[in-house]
C-alpha cells in the first residue's frame, strides 16, 4: 500500500508558453529609468571623462 502526498497528485505545467514569470531587466534598471538619455556613441563622453591618472 502507497501513500500519496497531496503534492503528488497535483498537475505541474511545464509549458513555456506566456509571459516570463521576471524580466530579465527592469525599466528602472536602465539610463533612461534614472532620467538619463542613451547615445548612440558613448565612447566619446567615456574618453572625455577619463580620469587623468588612467593616463
Amino acid at each position: 500500500m502507497s501513500t500519496y502526498e497531496p503534492d503528488d497528485l497535483r498537475p505541474v505545467d511545464l509549458s513555456d508558453d506566456g509571459p516570463p514569470i521576471l524580466p530579465d531587466q527592469t525599466s528602472d534598471d536602465t539610463d533612461v529609468g534614472w532620467g538619463d538619455w542613451r547615445r548612440s556613441d558613448d565612447d566619446a563622453r567615456l574618453l572625455e571623462e577619463r580620469p587623468p591618472h588612467w593616463g
